[in-house]
C-alpha cells in the first residue's frame, strides 16, 4: 500500500456524501446474462442493476451466474459506463468465487466454462508444485482481467483438519506449512509482487481458519455454527493468514463459525461469529497482526431471506437475537469494512442515524475501499478488455490444466509390486461405470461385465443429502461411509473381473471396505473422463500425494480432535501417501505440447 494512494483515498472519501460512502460498504451477488440489461433484476427478485448502481451507490458486486467470457466482458463494460456517469463516478469492482475447476456450488465455486479447467485446490495440494500454483494464479489473473473481474473471493487457506467438513475442496490440505507455501505462490501469480493495474485483488479466507467445525457441519446452517479447538491448535490455523498479511493480501474474509471455549493469548473469546467478534477482527487481525486491508464479511450475515421456497437464515451465530439493524452495528464495530451479500444501504444509513455506527467508522471503511480501487488502477485507468476475452481459453492454459488434472491423481494401491495393474497396456474390452465410453482411447471398446477384460469404476466420495435450507443440497456433509449397497456392488464386480476403482475426493472418504475388494484404487480431485483414462492407460503421469489422511473409520474420526491435522488413529492411508504412475508418453508431460 503506497502512502500516496492512502492520502488520495482519504481525500476522495472525504469528498463523498454519506450515502455514497455507505454504498461502498455493500457487496451483493448479481446474476448477468448475454443481454446484460441494466434494467432487469439483479437476481433473486431484487432491484435492477441500474438501481443498485445509481440509487444505492453500490460499487462492488460478486458475480454469480455469468455468460461466456466475451459476453461477460461486454456486459461489465456497459455497467462500468453507468457507474462512471452517476453518483460518486467511482468505477465498479466485480468479484468472483473460483471458476476454473469442476465443482458447481452456488455458495462456493463455479464449474469452469469458457476458461481452462483445473483440479480443485486440493489437487494442487496433492501435486505440491509451487511453480505450478504460481502459474495457475497468473492464468486466473489474465482470465479475470480479460473479463473485467478485478477481485477474487479466494484463495481459501482453511486447514482441512476435520474430515467431515464440507468446504475442503477449495483448500490446499491439512498441513499449515504446505498451505502457506502454496498460498504465497498463488498470491504472487494473482496479485503480482504488489497490487497494481494488472493485478487481481485476492480475498484470503476464512479468517482465522474455518476447518475445525464441530462434527464437521457447515456453518451456512444453524446446526453447523460451532467451531471448536479441543487440541489447542488455533495457532496452526492462523499461520497461513499471518503469511497472507505479510505478502500484502488485498482483502481478508472472516468465517461464519462461532468459536466455543476458545482462549487466545490468555483471553477468553466471546462465542459469536467471527465477523461479529471485535476480539478477533480488531484486537487480533487489525492490532496484533497489523492488517489494514479490506475486511469483507462472508455472505448473508444480516438479513434472513428465502430463495426458491427454501429458508436461508442469516448466519448471525451467537447474535441471532439481534435485529438486522443491531447486527449491522456489531459487524462494523467489530472491524468489518464491507457486508458480503447485502444490498440494503438504507439499513446502514439508519444504523448511523441511530448512533449504532459512527460517521467516522463509515469513512474509515470507505477510505479502505477507495484505496483498493486506486491500488487496482481503476480510478485513473479505463481498459477495454473485450478482444482478449474472446480468445479464452488459451490453448497453452488448457493444456496445463489437463496436465494438472492428471498429475493430481493419487494412486493408493496398484496390484502388487510384482504384478501392478496399471498402466493398462494394449487395447482392451472395458466395462465402464460412471465414465463415458466416448472417452476411451482408439481401439478400446466398452462392453458389459460378462465379456469385459477389466472394469473401471468411478464414484464420488459419499455424503448425506440434505435439502431443507437454500444451498444445503450443494454442500457435501455428514458421514464419510459408503452405503452398504454401493460397497457390495463394487465388491461384486471385483469378484468377477479385475477392477480399478477411482474415487473423486472433495473431502476424505472411508475406503476401508473397498481397498481389498478392487485390484487398484486411485483418488482424484477433479479430472475429465478422457484425461483420467489417459492416466490409466499410461498416456499421462499421476504423481499426487494425499493432502490429508484417509481415516480408517467414522469411529476414528469421532474420537479425533477436529482442529488437529491428520489426527485419527491408525489411518487407512496417511497424509502424503501416493504411488507413482509414470507415463509412457513423455511429450504429454512437457508444457506446451498439444
Amino acid at each position: 500500500m503506497t502512502h500516496s494512494n492512502t492520502a488520495a483515498a482519504r481525500a476522495l472519501a472525504d469528498a463523498m456524501t454519506r450515502e455514497q460512502q455507505v454504498g461502498l460498504l455493500l457487496h451483493p451477488i448479481i446474476i448477468i446474462d448475454n443481454d446484460g440489461d441494466p434494467d432487469a433484476s439483479s437476481g433473486f427478485g431484487g432491484p435492477t442493476l441500474r438501481q443498485l448502481i445509481e440509487d444505492h451507490g453500490i460499487r462492488f458486486f460478486c458475480l454469480g451466474s455469468i455468460p461466456d467470457p466475451a459476453a461477460t466482458s461486454r456486459v461489465l463494460n456497459r455497467l462500468q459506463d453507468i457507474a462512471r456517469g452517476s453518483g460518486s463516478r467511482l468505477p465498479l469492482v466485480f468479484s468472483t468465487d473460483p471458476r476454473h475447476s469442476f465443482m458447481q456450488n452456488d455458495g462456493a465455486a463455479h464449474r469452469a466454462a469458457g476458461v481452462s479447467q483445473w483440479p480443485e485446490n486440493l489437487g494442487l495440494g496433492a501435486i505440491g508444485d509451487t511453480e505450478l500454483v504460481r502459474t495457475y494464479g497468473n492464468i486466473l489473473r489474465k482470465d479475470y482481467l480479460a473479463m473485467g473481474i478485478r477481485m477474487a473471493l479466494h484463495p481459501q487457506v482453511d486447514l482441512t483438519t476435520e474430515p467431515r467438513w464440507a468446504r475442503q475442496a477449495q483448500s490446499f490440505g491439512a498441513d499449515p506449512a504446505r498451505t502457506t507455501e502454496l498460498l504465497l505462490a498463488f498470491l504472487e501469480g494473482l496479485q503480482g509482487p504488489a497490487l497494481g493495474p494488472e493485478g487481481i485483488a485476492a480475498t484470503v479466507k476464512h479468517f482465522p481458519g474455518g476447518g475445525p467445525q464441530l462434527g464437521g457441519e457447515d456453518p451456512h446452517f444453524p446446526y453447523g455454527r460451532e467451531q471448536v479447538y479441543p487440541g489447542g491448535a488455533f495457532g496452526e490455523h492462523l499461520a497461513p493468514f499471518r503469511a497472507a498479511i505479510e505478502a500484502g493480501a488485498a482483502a481478508i474474509m472472516p468465517y461464519y463459525g462461532m468459536p466455543v471455549d476458545l482462549t487466545v493469548d490468555g483471553e477468553d473469546i466471546e462465542p459469536v461469529g467471527f465477523a461479529f467478534n471485535r476480539q478477533i477482527i480488531t484486537n487480533l487481525l487489525r492490532e496484533k497482526l497489523g492488517y489494514d486491508g479490506v475486511v469483507l464479511s462472508d455472505f448473508g450475515l444480516v438479513t434472513d431471506i428465502e430463495i426458491g421456497g427454501k429458508p436461508f437464515p442469516a448466519c448471525a451465530w451467537g447474535v441471532e437475537h439481534l435485529s438486522p439493524l443491531e447486527r449491522v452495528g456489531r459487524l462494523f464495530n467489530a472491524g468489518v469494512d464491507q457486508l458480503g451479500g447485502e444490498l440494503d444501504a438504507p439499513l446502514i444509513l439508519r444504523a448511523v442515524a441511530e448512533g449504532l455506527v459512527s460517521p467516522e467508522r463509515v469513512k474509515v471503511s470507505a477510505t479502505r475501499l477507495v484505496k483498493l480501487m486506486l491500488d487496482l488502477g481503476l480510478i485513473d485507468n479505463e481498459t477495454d478488455t473485450r478482444s482478449s476475452a474472446a480468445l479464452l481459453p488459451l490453448p497453452q492454459d488448457a493444456f496445463l490444466g489437463k496436465q494438472a488434472q492428471a498429475r493430481a491423481v493419487t494412486v493408493l494401491t496398484n496390484g502388487s509390486d510384482d504384478l501392478p495393474v496399471l498402466p493398462l497396456a494394449r487395447p482392451r474390452k472395458v466395462h465402464l461405470v460412471n465414465l463415458s465410453e466416448e472417452a476411451l482411447p482408439e481401439g478400446w471398446s466398452a462392453v458389459d461385465a460378462d465379456t469385459a477384460e477389466v472394469a473401471i469404476v468411478r464414484v464420488s466420495a459419499p455424503y448425506e443429502h440434505r435439502d431443507r435450507y437454500f444451498l444445503e443440497a450443494g454442500m457435501q456433509q455428514g458421514s464419510l461411509d459408503f452405503p452398504e449397497e454401493e460397497v457390495e456392488r463394487i465388491a461384486a464386480l471385483g469378484r468377477r473381473l479385475p477392477t480399478i476403482l477411482v474415487v473423486t475426493l472433495n473431502r476424505p472418504a472411508i475406503l476401508t471396505p473397498l481397498v481389498d475388494a478392487v485390484d487398484a484404487l486411485l483418488v482424484e480431485f477433479g479430472i475429465a473422463d478422457d484425461i483420467l483414462l489417459e492416466v490409466l492407460t499410461g498416456e499421462r503421469a499421476a504423481e499426487g500425494r494425499l493432502p490429508f489422511e484417509l481415516p480408517r473409520s467414522m469411529a476414528a474420526i469421532e474420537a479425533s480432535n477436529p482442529d488437529v491435522a491428520n489426527d485419527t488413529a491408525d489411518p487407512l492411508f496417511p497424509a502424503g501417501w501416493g504411488l507413482s504412475l509414470s507415463s509412457r508418453n513423455p511429450k504429454l508431460n512437457k508444457a506446451g505440447a498439444q
